[in-house]
Formats: structure tokens, C-alpha cells, sequence
């Protein structure tokens, strides 16, 4: 596409941003893919840097593409769109077919050109933004270097900020350079990208370019290029100062007629100064182009068509409009030479004008289908009549544009023209005819749906509630499959927003719908997956999860439903495998996979294949979920769907590293994956398992920092409101279930009491863990541990032992997991007795059958701890010696260090490994008292910690007291404290 041409003044100051993005283009080229957000005030110059640095390019290599600067509702991926038509002018169709295995697949929604939306298979936005990743992939390889500029990003739709965040989260690999611009002063304190730019430049591949004001050596130099004058320096400091360095009101100021004089005080007519010295003539054409410009441009033919005029009387104008710089020609039509020139003169027009203009340019494109291209055709048509006053128009117009948006799977595009569509309808009488004979009620349906599918969890309420209303109740099956939808959507919504109801609204959703209507199968999905985890009869319908989720898969086979069937296996066989039936299970999710890959959806695919190896792990196999995680992850590459690889796929990986003890690995993983997660929901998890990894390797700062991140703080601050209603979300009762498992294991390491205590009971409290046992016991676990040190805040024994008690057990990992439990509730019942040493040697017995050998370490470490207790020293000093060297080959820094402390105070260490150079005269275990003693320790602590005798503590520390010559045990603490002891 070409830049924008027309008059131009010479390029003046910003030498340095150019060179800044050249060498970030080269950066781009040779190393890594990356962003650079430019961020300027109006005027100050963004569009000129880069059509500069466009210039340094090779021809072919920059692609430029403008959001619209009156956010036109329903007009989604404008810049996206307008990119990819440039890309399909210079390199044809064969960059989009080979992102989508040998057919464009669903770029067509983006580029309708590229011809019908595919058949057959699954709509899946996840797969959509998957081929444009592999479409720019492929033109930036046989380009060797590609830059794709998204102008004006304040002015974005939702689905271009939502595909714009998923390439600058997954272009991982080199020869892409993604420019931005927008303008910060307009992002006002509800404004979407307000909290989505701090998110993304603390990416590390993304920058912030920050476009100053000129400075007043360079406002000079721009007034000599547009005047040729050179300013005395009073003039020069009184332009400096009234243009605030801003490039756009230097140019204004300075064609103010009479150079020195008074200027206007708003910047408006400034603008319009050159404007109301127009010829009528000329002002009338460029007042009807400020009205046809909605998507910043207005087309040549058009505009001809809407003034009237003569082809030669609109040439000689538009010339004429064109030399004097107030447009400039784009492609086959004209743009104001800024927007805010536009806007001004949009401004000036009288209601009336302005009206019959807006009337004149919907006429046209309804007589014009190809005036503008056809995603934009119904949105700006919608536009025009609204602006008209000419509503049926404007309703009908809207109606197509928001099929138009859901073919694009711009859910946050189509919600928005519906709401214009239902704001509309009691001021036309006509109104169904207009939607295609659709009743009011079945709009608002659509709208909550558009309203759920983009996070408006609450608008989809509201929206249920009112065409609820307006469904008769006793009706005929038509009525019936429409309240059994708006129930089902309004169950999700509640399920999203943690609102009471959600279960009565999906059970009463599958009761009423009748089976042969179409949705039914959809619904029997969705309920038998929200309801997977929960025994016995589920939600009050006679049925359990394993029977719902059975007639959903008969339900999708009699329809011929391939995507349904995989979902429908991928329930019942995680089911399955979850309440022991191993083998069934299996075959389910092996099957779920296969059929994901034959229907060409890598969704599902990562779904069957994440599920299938989580149950896998939980039963010990876990080179069996490695092997089918690689497998996955093969697939994915292969297709390029990359934002689930950073998804479920490394998420899984991530888990079964943990689990095997190999933490630089799973730090590896999961710290590739988190930035580039596509969901908060994913973020989340993979943010808590990193927290968890961290404190492992003994880095609880850098911990406490991954649980400071803002979606795991807006994760943790929902789970207040769970327990007030039933959690049916099973994703929403794992993500609760990680998050708190993350601060426990945390808040253990950091030996904070209370907060353990608090958030142990705050999980009792609000948690079944029992619904989802796969997550639920290894917080179980924490919370026993948090029982077993004690302490005014940590739940009792008789209240975590019921809990342990109902859980099921499924597989040897949670074998070992109820082992573990019921081992730190003894100790914290009976202490190191008996009982404590029997259930600590089945524990330590139970890990030794799984591959889990931290989990096993720590269980042997607390084993010895209860021996120590009980005065046999030696043989726990040297269990503790083997835990410390196990922890040492698996890099985990705290079972290491404790085990070494629990050796240190056994006296199984040398002094050479277990201290730091003691004062004179004084013994290792004099060493250790000393140590204690700087940390405020009694003789009865002091005691406890090296399983001593109170006496033998207080005879140790008479000794240190007289070998330090100090008089009481504070001054020995200091001592210690400066000598480098403690």
C-alpha cells in the first residue's frame, strides 16, 4: 500500500526516534520479534516518523494499517483487515493458504476476499488469530523482515486490540517488527487499552517510544521549511511557545495571514483558518468528505457521486484541495491531512447539512455495493442513517452488520451494534420484519451471548433477565429452546460472575429444552462439563455428570456433530479416568484427540491431550504424559497455533516438571509461557505454578513478585465472594484452588503463621476441594502442614481430618497425597509419638511409589524430624544428610536448606560444612545455641530446635555467656550477630 502522499514539508527533529526504529527493525530481522508503541499527543508527529522510517525500507516491507477514528460499531480488525488486503495485492494467496494447512481456513473472516467461510468445522477465534500468526510468519520469511504498523490504537475495536495483544505475545520468532501509535492524552479512565499498555510494555520484547515536543531550535527549523523565513528570536519564543512544540499547530500558526500578529486562541480555528479561505465551492466538496471519511478515508468515485458534480469539476476541486494540503491522496480516495483537521470540519456543519450528507453517502452505498469494502459496507451504512435520523435504515443496517461481526467472531463488535439494534426497535414499528422475523426476546439472546463470548459476564445477565421476561412460559418448542438458551447463557454468566442461581439455571435449561431442537446438544455439553467433577446426581435432574456427559456424545453422533462428540469424549473420558476407570478414560481422550486433529481444531486437541495427561500424572505415569504432551505440542507446531502451545500444552509440561523434581526445567517452561498465556485464566496458572517453583528453589522474593502480578491479585480477590454460592466452573474452582496452594506455599516458607493460618481457613471455608481432587489435594497438603506447626491462626486437627477423610482417592499420587496429610495431622494431634513415626514411614512409604521425589524428600525429612524428637539422633541425622544431597542434584534450594539446618543441629555436620568461622573456644553445638540465641530463642525453644533437654540448653548457655565474657543473652545475640554467625 502507498503511504499517503501529497504536499509535505521537510522533516525536521526526531533523528533520534528514526535511528531508534531502524535499529529495532534490524533487531527484529536478525534476532527476535518485537513491538515498539509509539505514544504522542495529537499533532506531534507519529504518522510523519513513520512514514519517514517507511521510506528507509525496502519496497514491499512495511504494510501500514489505521484503526478508525470514529469507532464505527461493528467494523472489526480495521487495521488488520487493511493490512492483509495490502499483503494479498503484492504476494497473492498463497501466504494465507499455507497458514491454513492448505485452504485459507478461517481467514476469511478477516479478508473476505479470500473467499467463503469454511465448512464443517468448529468456529474457534483461537484458530483464527492461529493463520493470521502464520500468514505473517510466512510473508516475513520470504521478505526476510516484514513491519506491520497499527495506527492510531486508541481509536481499536476489541478484536483488533485482542488479535494485536495475541501477536505481540506469540511472534516468538525472528523477522517481525509490530509499530504502534497512539495518543495517551485520549485514554480516558474507562478507556479498554488504559490497562492493557502497562501490561504489555512490561513484555520484554515490546518498547516505548515516547514522541516529545519539538524543541525551539527545531520549531525554528520547521517554520524556515514552511515559510522560508527565518524567525527573529522573540518570534521564535512566542511560536515555541503558543504551538507547545507540537509539529501540527507550528504548521497552523504559521500560515496565520500576517505572520506577527494576533492569533486565535483555540486551536480549532487555527485549523480552520485555511479552511474558511476556501472557494464555496471547494468548501462544500471537503465538508461532504468530512462526513464520507468514517474510516479516515473517503473513495474518489463516492464522493463525486454524493456532491453532484461533473467528473472535471470534482478533479479540478479535489486537486486544488489536494496542492493546498489540506488532503492527501490514499489509495484510490483522499484522507484530511490529520484527524483532527477532519473533526473540525465535520464541526462546522450545520444539523440539517450534516444530516442529508450522512443521508446522501447511505444512499450510495446501497446503490454501490462496491463503494467500500464489504466488511465495512453495514457498519457504515448503520453509521449514516443513524446520523440521517432515518431508523428502520439504521436498524436493518446495524442487524447486518452484527451477522457480519459474529462471521468475524468479534464478539465485543457484534454486542455493540446489537445494543444499537435494541435501542432502535421501540422506535420501529417494523422492527422484526427488519431482523429477518426474529422476536425481540431472541435479539437480546444473541447480545448476551455476544456479551458472555467478550468477558461482559454482567451485561449477559442483564440481558437474560429482560428477554426472559418476555418469553412466554407455557409455549411451543420454538419459546421453549429460547428460554432454555437464555437459561443456560445466564447459568454461565452466573457461573463467571460467582452469582447464585447458576446450577437452577442449567438444570432448568436442560428440563425444558426439547431434544430434537437445535442447541440441545450444545447445552447437554455444557452441563455435563460443568458438572464433571461432582458425584452422584447432578443438579437435581435424576442424572450424573457420567450420564449427562453420555447422552451429549449419542446426542453429537446422531447429528453428525464431530466437534460436540469431542467434547462430549473429552468429559467422559476425564470422568472416567478420575473416578478409577482407567482404561475407558483413556480411550476416550485418545479418541477426543484423534478427532480433534482430523477436524482440524487444535483446541480441543490440546484439551483431550492436557486432560488425558493430568490424569496420566496423577496416577504415577508421568513419562506417559510427557510422551503425549510432546505429541501435542508436535501438532500445534506443525499448524502453528502457538498461543496453545503458550497455553494448556506448557502448562501441562510445566506441572510434570514440578512434579518430577526438575525445577530449572519447569522454570524454563513456565517462564516462556506466562507472558505470552492468551487468557488471564492461563496467566493465572501458569503464574501460580512459577510461584510454587520458585519457593522450591529457595527464591521466595522472586515468588512473592510472580503473585504480585495483577491477574493473579484479581484471581485471589474473586475468591471472596466463593463460598457464598456453589462453585459449578470447574476451570474457576482449579484456578482457586492453585492460587491458594501458591500463597500457602509461600507464606510456609516465609514462616509467616498467621498468614498461613488465614488463608488455610479461608480455603476450608470457601473450597469443596473434593469436587476437583486433581488440584484439591496438593492444597489439602499445605493446609495439613499448616496444622501440623500450629499456631493461634491454623485449623484444627478436627477440622482438617474430616476434610482429608472425604476426599477421593484416586491413583498412587493421591494415595501418597492422603498419606502425607494424615502424617502432619498425626504429628499435629499426638505430636512425635507413635502414631507420628507410623504415619510418617507410610508416607515416606506411598511417595516412594510415584515419581515425585521432593515430595517424597520432604516426607522423609519431617520422618527424621519426629525421630530427632524422640532422642534417636543418629540415624535422623544421617536420613537428614541424604534428604540435603537429593535436594542438592534437584536444585531445591529450601528442602536442601532445611534438611542442612535439621543435620547442622543433629551435629551431623562438620564444622567445615556447617558453620561460618566461630569465636574462640566455643563448640559446634555451642555454635548452634549461639545462633539461636541471636534469634530471640528461650532455652525451652532452644531445646526444641536441637532436641535437647531445657537443662542441657541452660548449661550451654552459661558456657557461651562466660567463654564470650558477656553478661546476658542479648549481648551474646549481638555478638554473634558481628561475627557473622547468625
Amino acid at each position: 500500500m502507498p503511504l499517503m502522499s501529497g504536499k509535505a514539508t521537510r522533516f525536521v527533529g526526531r533523528e533520534s526516534e528514526l535511528r531508534a526504529l531502524t535499529a529495532h527493525s534490524e533487531g527484529c530481522r536478525s534476532e527476535a520479534s518485537a513491538t515498539v508503541m509509539i505514544c504522542g499527543d495529537a499533532g506531534v508527529g507519529k504518522t510523519r516518523l513513520i512514514t519517514e522510517f517507511a521510506a528507509t525500507r525496502p519496497r514491499g516491507a512495511v504494510f501500514v494499517g489505521g484503526c478508525l477514528e470514529l469507532g464505527v460499531d461493528g467494523l472489526a480488525y480495521a487495521p488488520f483487515t487493511s493490512l492483509f488486503r495490502q499483503i494479498l495485492r503484492e504476494h497473492g494467496r498463497a501466504p494465507f493458504e499455507r497458514s491454513g494447512s492448505g485452504d485459507v481456513g478461517e481467514l476469511s473472516r478477516i479478508l473476505p476476499e479470500l473467499g467463503p467461510l469454511p465448512e464443517g468445522r468448529p468456529e474457534s477465534r483461537s484458530v483464527l488469530f492461529d493463520q493470521v500468526l502464520g500468514a505473517i510468519r510466512t510473508v516475513a520469511r520470504e521478505r526476510e523482515g516484514l513491519t506491520l504498523v497499527v495506527e492510531d490504537l486508541h481509536w481499536a475495536d476489541g478484536a483488533t486490540r485482542d488479535l494485536l495483544v495475541f501477536l505481540v505475545r506469540n511472534l516468538d520468532r525472528p523477522g517481525v517488527q509490530i509499530i504502534t501509535t497512539h495518543r495517551p492524552g485520549d485514554l480516558h479512565g474507562a478507556h479498554p487499552l488504559r490497562p492493557l499498555l502497562p501490561e504489555l510494555e512490561r513484555l520484554p520484547e515490546v518498547t516505548r517510544l515516547d514522541l516529545p515536543p519539538l524543541t525551539r531550535r527545531e520549531v525554528g527549523r520547521q517554520a524556515h521549511a514552511l515559510t522560508g523565513a527565518v524567525l527573529d528570536p522573540a518570534a521564535l519564543d512566542e511560536l515555541h511557545r503558543r504551538s507547545d512544540g507540537i509539529p501540527l499547530y507550528v504548521e497552523a500558526l504559521s500560515a496565520v495571514p500576517g505572520g506577527g500578529g494576533p492569533v486565535p486562541d483555540r486551536f480549532r480555528d487555527l485549523l480552520l483558518a485555511p479552511v474558511d479561505r476556501l472557494p464555496a465551492s471547494w468548501l462544500r466538496v471537503l465538508r461532504t468528505a468530512s462526513v464520507g471519511a468514517l474510516s479516515g478515508e473517503v473513495g474518489h468515485e463516492p464522493l463525486r457521486r454524493v456532491t453532484g458534480l461533473s467528473e472535471a469539476e470534482t478533479e479540478e476541486i479535489l486537486q486544488g484541495l489536494v496542492d493546498s494540503g489540506l488532503l492527501r491522496i490514499s489509495g484510490e480516495g483522499y484522507r484530511f491531512r490529520h484527524a483532527l483537521l477532519r473533526e473540525a470540519v465535520y464541526g462546522t456543519l450545520l444539523p440539517g447539512v450534516r444530516s442529508r450528507a450522512h443521508l446522501r453517502f447511505a444512499r450510495d452505498l446501497e446503490e454501490h455495493s462496491d463503494a467500500v469494502p464489504g466488511e465495512r459496507r453495514a457498519a457504515e451504512q448503520a453509521h449514516h442513517y443513524q446520523a440521517a435520523h432515518e431508523l428502520p435504515r439504521a436498524l436493518a443496517s446495524a442487524w447486518a452488520a452484527a451477522v457480519q461481526a459474529g462471521r468475524s467472531l468479534a464478539f465485543e463488535e457484534r454486542l455493540a451494534v446489537l445494543e444499537r439494534v435494541l435501542g432502535l426497535w421501540g422506535r420501529v414499528p417494523e422492527a422484526r420484519e427488519l431482523v429477518g422475523g426474529l422476536t425481540l426476546a431472541r435479539v437480546r439472546a444473541e447480545a448476551a451471548l455476544a456479551a458472555l463470548e467478550s468477558g461482559r459476564s454482567e451485561r449477559a445477565l442483564e440481558l437474560c433477565d429482560t428477554a426472559l421476561a418476555e418469553v412466554p412460559e407455557a409455549s411451543d418448542d420454538e419459546d421453549l429452546a429460547l428460554r432454555a438458551l437464555l437459561l443456560r447463557c445466564r447459568g454461565q454468566a452466573r457461573t463467571r460472575c460467582l452469582v447464585a442461581g447458576a446450577e437452577e439455571d442449567l438444570a432448568e435449561a436442560l428440563r425444558l429444552h426439547p431434544p430434537h431442537m437445535p442447541g440441545y446438544g450444545t447445552t447437554l455439553s455444557i452441563v455435563a462439563r460443568e458438572s464433571m467433577f461432582r458425584p452422584g446426581e447432578t443438579l437435581g435432574l435424576g442424572l450424573t455428570a457420567v450420564s449427562l456427559a453420555e447422552r451429549a456424545l449419542e446426542v453429537s453422533v446422531e447429528a453428525g456433530d464431530r466437534s460436540a462428540e469431542a467434547a462430549a469424549l473429552i468429559s467422559l473420558g476425564t470422568m472416567d479416568m478420575s473416578r478409577g476407570r482407567v482404561e475407558r478414560g483413556e480411550r476416550a481422550l485418545l479418541r477426543a484427540a484423534a478427532l480433534s486433529r482430523e477436524i482440524s481444531d487444535p483446541m480441543m486437541e490440546a484439551r483431550a491431550s492436557g486432560n488425558l495427561a493430568h490424569c496420566l500424572r496423577e496416577r504415577g505415569r508421568t513419562d506417559e504424559a510427557l510422551e503425549f504432551l510432546e505429541r501435542s505440542r508436535s501438532y500445534q507446531l506443525d499448524r502453528g497455533t502457538s498461543s496453545l502451545r503458550h497455553g494448556f500444552t506448557l502448562q501441562n509440561l510445566g506441572e510434570v516438571y514440578f512434579d518430577l523434581g526438575l525445577l530449572s526445567r519447569a522454570r524454563e517452561v513456565v517462564e516462556e509461557a506466562a507472558p505470552r498465556a492468551s487468557t488471564p485464566m492461563h496467566r493465572v496458572f501458569l503464574r501460580s505454578l512459577l510461584s510454587r517453583t520458585l519457593v522450591a528453589l529457595g527464591e521466595t522474593g522472586a515468588a512473592r513478585e510472580e503473585l504480585s502480578h495483577e491477574d493473579v491479585v484479581r484471581a485471589r480477590a474473586g475468591l471472596g465472594r466463593m463460598g457464598r454460592v456453589p462453585v459449578l466452573s470447574v476451570e474457576r474452582l482449579d484456578q482457586a484452588q492453585v492460587v491458594m496452594a501458591a500463597h500457602l506455599d509461600l507464606y510456609l516458607a516465609e514462616d509467616d503463621s498467621d498468614a498461613a493460618g488465614a488463608e488455610a481457613g479461608e480455603a476450608l471455608r470457601r473450597l469443596v476441594l473434593s469436587d476437583s481432587p486433581g488440584f484439591g489435594w496438593p492444597l489439602l497438603s499445605l493446609i495439613a502442614e499448616v496444622t501440623r506447626r500450629g499456631g493461634d491462626a491454623a485449623p484444627s486437627y478436627d477440622r482438617v481430618g474430616p476434610v482429608v477423610a472425604s476426599m477421593p482417592v484416586h491413583g498412587p499420587v493421591q494415595e501418597a497425597f492422603r498419606a502425607d496429610c494424615l502424617a502432619r495431622l498425626a504429628e499435629a494431634e499426638h505430636g512425635p509419638g507413635d502414631a507420628a513415626v507410623e504415619a510418617w514411614e507410610t508416607a515416606v512409604g506411598a511417595w516412594g511409589s510415584t515419581p515425585m521425589p521432593l515430595h517424597g524428600g520432604w516426607a522423609r525429612l519431617h520422618a527424621a524430624e519426629v525421630d530427632a524428637s524422640r532422642g534417636v539422633r543418629g540415624p535422623a541425622g544421617e536420613a537428614a544428610l541424604g534428604v540435603g544431597e537429593t535436594a542438592e542434584g534437584y536444585g531445591a534450594g529450601a528442602l536442601e536448606q532445611a534438611a542442612t539446618d535439621l543435620a547442622r543441629r543433629l551435629g551431623a555436620i562438620s564444622d567445615e560444612r556447617g558453620r561460618a568461622s566461630a569465636p574462640a573456644r566455643l563448640t559446634p553445638r555451642e555454635v548452634e545455641v549461639l545462633r539461636l540465641l541471636a534469634e530471640g530463642a528461650t532455652n525451652a525453644r532452644i531445646a526444641e530446635a536441637l532436641f535437647i533437654s531445657p537443662k542441657t540448653a541452660s548449661v550451654h548457655v552459661s558456657n557461651i555467656l562466660a567463654k564470650l565474657d558477656v553478661s546476658n543473652r542479648a549481648t551474646a545475640g549481638a555478638h554473634a550477630r558481628r561475627l557473622g554467625v547468625a
